[in-house]
This record gives C-alpha cells, sequence and structure tokens, in this order.
C-alpha cells in the first residue's frame, strides 16, 4: 500500500511515538498555546486522530509571559509497565520535567521536575531503571547529550549527569533518542539546527553509558541537499517498530516549502513518516538513499484518510494563545462567543482560539457578528505577524476590516458603513496567497488577496505554523462566530 507524507499535515513538529497494546501514540510541541502538547492515535502509522492534549492545567502548564515560539519544547513520549509518560521542557520556567497517567484517554499527573539543564529531554527504562537524557552540560561542564539515572517516582537524580556523546560535528545536537535493538544501544539525535540543514545522525555501543560510536554515513537522514525540492528541514525523529510485521519506521519532523523554487513555509514544521531498514552488522539507514520522499509503499492494507474539514465539533483541535481567561469563551450549538478585552491581536493575551492550518489549498467560511467592538478571523503566524478580516462596530458604525500585521508595518482598509454588524466572511488559501472576501447584506466586499510568505517562518522567524483564529478585541466587546467551516481541496 502506498501513502503520502506528511502523515500529521500542519504545525505538528518534533514528533515522538511510542507503542502500546498494537497501537501507537504521538505527541508533539506546542510552544505558547494552550492546552499544551498534542496527543494523537493511530494503528497503522499512517492515519493519526487527534485524541486531546496531554498539558490541559495551568498547574502543568505556565505560560505567563511566554514568548511567541516559546514554552513547550520537544516533547517525549514513552510506555513502561503499564504507564505512560511525557518529557519535555517548559522553556518559559526554564524546567524540564515530566508528567505520567495509566489511561491514555484521561488525565495526566502534576508535573515531576529534574534538575538536569537543556532541552529535548527523552526517558530509557531498563531492568526497572529509568535514565533521563537531555543536550546540555552534564556535571563536569561537559556539554553534548547529557544523561543520568533518575527515580521515576520522585524525579531526583540517582547519578550524576554525564555526557555520553557529542554528536557527529552538526551545529545544534539535541532531540536524543535512546533504544535498545538486539545488542547495541542506539543513540538518535537531530542536529544541524530545525532549517534547511536539519538532518538526523545516531550512534551505537553495548553499553548503555557509551562509548558510543557515530554511524560512518551520518547523516542517515536529511533533504538538505535537495535544492528546490517542496519537503525541506527534515530531522527530529523517532524510532518505532511495527508489532505485527518487525518492520521499523522514524516519525520525524518537516515542512513544505510552498514552490519548488520558493525558500518561504508557512504552515509550520510537520510529521512525516518513512521507512527504516537494519542491515546484517546492526546499522540501519532510512528513506530513499537517506532522503524523505512525497510517498512510500509499506506492506499492509489500509486506506490513508486525508482530513478534508474542520468545525467546531473536532473540540480536540481548538487551541488559546498562553494561559487563556475561559470565561471570555462559551461554545454552544455550533456557534462560539467570545468576549473581548483591552489587548488586540497583535498583544500578548488577545481573546483568541483557532486551528492548525493543515494544507496550502482551503476555503473557510464562517458568519462573524460584533455586538461591539471588533470580530473578526485572522491568519496568524505570531502577535507581529497577521492578516486580520473582521467586522468592527464603534460610534453607530459597522465596518468591515482587513489589516496587514508585518513586522513593524501595520496597514488597515475599511469599507464605509454596512448598516449591519454581521457578515459572512471568507478566506481562500492556495501556496502563495490568502483572499479575502464578505458578504453583508446583499453587498459582496472584495478584499483581494495578500501573499503567504510574509506570514512565513523565514519572514517571522520562529518554530510554530499559521493558525486561523477567532478573535475579539476591546474592552466589553463581544463577537459571535458561527457556521465556522474550513475545508481543504487538494487532500
Amino acid at each position: 500500500m502506498i501513502y503520502k507524507n506528511p502523515v500529521i499535515p500542519g504545525f505538528y513538529p518534533d514528533p515522538s511515538v511510542c507503542c502500546a497494546d498494537g497501537r501507537f501514540y504521538l505527541v508533539t510541541s506546542s510552544f505558547q498555546y494552550f492546552p499544551g502538547v498534542p496527543l494523537f492515535e493511530s494503528d497503522d502509522l499512517v492515519n493519526w486522530t487527534q485524541i486531546g492534549h496531554v498539558l490541559t492545567r495551568e498547574s502543568q502548564l505556565p505560560l505567563l509571559n511566554a514568548l511567541s515560539s516559546a514554552g513547550i519544547f520537544a516533547p517525549t513520549i514513552r510506555y513502561y509497565n503499564g504507564t505512560f509518560y511525557m518529557v519535555t521542557t517548559n522553556t518559559t520556567t526554564a524546567k524540564n520535567f515530566y508528567v505520567f497517567t495509566n489511561d491514555i484517554h484521561g488525565e495526566w499527573s502534576e508535573p515531576i521536575f529534574v534538575e538536569q539543564d537543556g532541552i529535548d529531554p527523552s526517558l530509557y527504562f531498563e531492568n526497572g531503571h529509568a535514565y533521563f537524557m537531555s543536550n546540555g552540560s552534564d556535571d563536569e561542564g561537559n556539554h553534548g547529550v547529557t544523561q543520568c539515572e533518575i527515580d521515576i517516582n520522585t524525579g531526583k537524580k540517582l547519578s550524576p549527569s554525564k555526557t555520553i556523546w557529542t554528536g557527529s560535528g552538526g551545529r545544534y545536537l539535541e532531540s536524543p533518542h535512546l533504544y535498545k535493538i538486539g545488542e547495541y544501544y542506539y543513540l538518535m539525535c537531530a542536529e544541524g539546527g530545525t532549517e534547511y540543514g536539519h538532518m538526523v545522525t545516531y550512534a551505537r555501543s553495548k553499553e548503555l553509558w557509551g562509548k558510543y560510536e557515530g554511524y560512518s554515513n551520518n547523516p542517515v537522514l536529511t533533504n538538505r541537499n535537495k535544492g528546490g525540492y517542496e519537503i525541506q528541514g527534515v530531522g527530529h525523529g523517532d524510532l518505532v517498530q511495527k508489532p505485527d510485521t518487525g518492520e521499523w519506521f522514524m516519525l520525524h519532523l518537516g515542512f513544505r516549502q510552498i514552490g519548488m523554487w520558493e525558500p518561504f513555509h508557512h504552515l509550520g514544521r510537520e510529521t512525516f513518516l518513512t521507512p527504516v531498514h537494519f542491515s546484517n552488522d546492526g546499522w540501519f539507514t532510512c528513506g530513499n538513499d537517506g532522503t524523505v520522499e512525497p510517498e512510500y509503499e509499506i506492506s499492509g492494507s489500509f486506506t490513508q484518510k486525508r482530513i478534508s474539514s474542520c468545525s467546531f465539533a473536532d473540540k480536540n483541535e481548538w487551541i488559546f494563545l498562553r494561559n487563556p481567561v475561559m470565561d471570555n469563551y462559551s461554545l454552544s450549538d455550533g456557534s462560539f462567543t467570545l468576549r473581548g478585552c483591552d489587548n488586540s491581536i497583535s498583544d500578548f493575551y488577545p481573546t483568541f482560539t483557532g486551528i492548525r492550518i493543515k494544507d496550502f489549498e482551503f476555503e473557510l467560511k464562517c458568519h462573524v457578528s460584533a455586538e461591539s467592538g471588533e470580530a473578526g478571523i485572522s491568519i496568524y503566524m505570531d502577535e507581529k505577524h497577521h492578516y486580520d478580516i473582521a467586522v468592527r462596530n464603534s460610534g453607530g458604525k459597522s465596518q468591515l476590516l482587513l489589516r496587514l500585521n508585518i513586522g513593524d508595518a501595520v496597514y488597515e482598509k475599511f469599507t464605509e458603513d454596512i448598516g449591519s454588524p454581521e457578515a459572512d466572511i471568507t478566506i481562500n488559501g492556495s501556496n502563495f496567497v490568502f483572499c479575502f472576501s464578505a458578504v453583508s447584506g446583499s453587498r459582496n466586499f472584495d478584499f483581494g488577496s495578500l501573499q503567504t510568505r510574509y506570514v512565513s517562518t523565514e519572514v517571522a522567524c520562529g518554530f510554530t505554523g499559521v493558525v486561523a483564529g477567532l478573535y475579539a478585541q476591546k474592552e466589553n466587546s463581544e463577537g459571535t462566530f458561527s457556521g465556522f467551516s474550513l475545508n481543504y481541496k487538494n487532500l
């Protein structure tokens, strides 16, 4: 059977995967968004269903003053003796921690902190022992992949932190994951930075603490030399084996640039699936001669179900900025009511909720009503890079508004008084432009198109992707959004 990449499209980066009772579970980074750490389930590694989030309470996920692209970095999920563990870094508090649960569909514990620095933490279990690793500095100041044994009940270190590998020579050694396969321990990492030079590297040892020998053909996976190729930035992977067939795969991140020779991407870093093959000498290779393709043929009988639409009914997908004031949000009968505040869409704490845009070509429709103030829809990368279309009701006048916010450059275009605080808003997306239009009463308003590149990562920087967000702003304002539908065209 043939499957197409990415298997989880849209801003779902830094995937980590585990297998439990014949099913697969996957988590990704969430940065400044709440709730944190999206959680997915699959029977075949190809079709993934989001079943919720791991971090759902402010006590687990404090995001006060979290910068855009700060917050939750690179989680790892592991399953051991009937318990799931998710370990990650909250860069806002500069703490590494893990949470656990015995019910993957239920609530997770309060955080348990580990006093080891670095980011991208991971866990490895063996014979009743738990080992914690991250990229950082060990107790003697040596930098690299650093490991210690911990008490899994308390997070207390049971051994000094020790650097066990310093990588293959690429910059930004990160994303360590440890596996015992056959007679070897395999330590897999990412190097090169999560950009166009990203790559996966690994080393192996017959001893848990090393010495680790790097794979002679590192990187084992990268698209860094595939110029003019849609899939770029490949790296940060996690290995998993299908128990029924014994096949190995890597879930890893990558991104799709908007065109063959257009080095911009706005959908964020996405989750890809690539086959892994072990040779007789125990070394493994990945992909097509170490590169990632848009599709692969694998064993098994399945139909890949591509996401075609999203609405208010998809409750697991809606996210908020930082720690939201939930009294400002009300969802009932297919209608979302947002109570605005003084903060605008360009501030840290707006009234805002959205979903990740998952492909280039889409059509978004929503009925918007602004009882007062401003209510609208934002194509949102961060507080300084977003396009907004809204209804503004102020001083007895109702107008439609298009706003461009690109860094420090802000432009607003208003219509004349439309005589009604309501409008049907439409946004059409493609690889290169977003088109904005609205209908109010019997009148049509065409706001033209705006280029996608100006809300891309290459312009905005950071680690996230665009989100289609609903927002309301100005004190005591209220916006009502109904009939929301986001339909993808090219899946």
